[in-house]
C-alpha cells in the first residue's frame, strides 16, 4: 500500500515528521507538503502562478502551495504510481467543530476523497511536543486497522488526540462537531506610517461542546474520531424553502 502524506504546518514540522515515523515500516509513505506554514489556508488551490516541486535530502517533497495543492498534485501525476491513501497531519493544535472549515490539515484529507481508501486528518490538541509519541501511537494504531473499515466513498475521518502520556488517554470516542461561539474580534494594529492592519484573533471557544462532541471528548481524556462527509446540502432545510419559492412564482 501506498500513502500519500501531508500537512499545513509546513514540511519541516515536527508533527510531520512523527506522522511519517509512525507510519514508515506501515507501508510506502511519500510526504509532500508546503514548503512553510500554510495553517487556515482551508480547501485553496493556488490558480495564479506556477507550482515547484522541491526533493530534500530527506525523501520529503517540499511544494509553494497550499496543502491542497500537495494531495492535488500527487494524486494526479506528480508522482509515478498513485498513493491509496492520503494522512494528514500531525497538527498541532485542535481541529475541532468548525475547525473543519478552515483547516488546511482537514483540506489535505478531504483532497483525498477520490481514493478508495478514506483519508485521515490528525490533530494533536497542544502546539507543545512534549506528548507528542502520543499523537503517533494513536496514528499508527488507526490506520494500520483502516481495512476493516466499510464506509461509503468520500468519506474523511477528523481525528485530534488530547495533550497526554499515553496512559493517561482514556480511550477512542465516536464523536459529532461541536460548535464554536464567534470568534473575538480581530486585533488592530497600525504602522509607523499609521496604515491599520489587522491580525484574525483566536477561535470562538466550544459553544455546543456536550456529551457527544468532538470538544467533550478530548476535555474528558478521549480521542475524537469523527467522520466528515463532504455534502454540505442542507437537507432540514428544504421544507421552508420550497415553501418560500412557491410565494415567489
Amino acid at each position: 500500500m501506498r500513502i500519500l502524506i501531508s500537512n499545513d504546518d509546513g514540511v519541516a514540522a515536527p508533527g510531520l515528521a512523527a506522522l511519517y515515523a509512525a507510519l514508515a515500516d506501515y507501508a510506502e509513505c511519500v510526504v509532500i507538503a508546503p514548503d512553510q506554514d500554510k495553517s487556515g489556508a482551508s480547501s485553496s488551490l493556488t490558480l495564479d502562478r506556477p507550482l515547484h516541486p522541491s526533493y530534500l535530502d530527506n525523501g520529503f517533497i517540499s511544494l509553494n502551495g497550499t496543502p491542497t495543492d500537495c494531495v492535488h498534485l500527487g494524486i494526479n501525476g506528480l508522482l509515478e504510481r498513485a498513493p491509496d491513501m492520503v494522512v494528514s497531519g500531525i497538527n498541532l493544535g485542535a481541529n475541532l467543530g468548525d475547525d473543519v472549515l478552515y483547516s488546511g490539515t482537514v483540506a489535505a484529507a478531504v483532497e483525498g476523497r477520490f481514493l478508495e481508501k478514506p483519508s485521515f486528518a490528525f490533530s494533536f490538541v497542544s502546539r507543545q511536543v512534549d506528548n507528542l509519541p502520543t499523537a503517533a501511537y494513536f496514528v499508527r494504531k488507526l490506520v494500520e486497522a483502516h481495512g476493516e473499515l466499510e464506509l461509503p466513498p468520500r468519506t474523511v475521518l477528523n481525528v485530534n488526540i488530547p495533550n497526554l502520556p499515553l496512559d493517561h488517554v482514556r480511550g477512542i470516542q465516536l464523536t459529532r462537531l461541536g460548535h464554536r461561539a464567534r470568534a473575538a474580534s480581530p486585533m488592530q494594529v497600525v504602522d509607523p506610517r499609521g496604515k491599520a492592519g489587522y491580525w484574525i484573533a483566536a477561535a470562538g471557544d466550544a459553544e455546543d461542546g456536550g456529551p457527544g462532541t468532538d470538544f467533550h471528548a478530548v476535555m474528558q481524556g478521549y480521542v475524537s474520531i469523527t467522520p466528515l462527509q463532504l455534502d454540505r446540502t442542507f437537507n432540514d432545510a428544504f421544507r421552508p424553502l420550497d415553501g418560500w419559492l412557491e410565494g415567489l412564482r
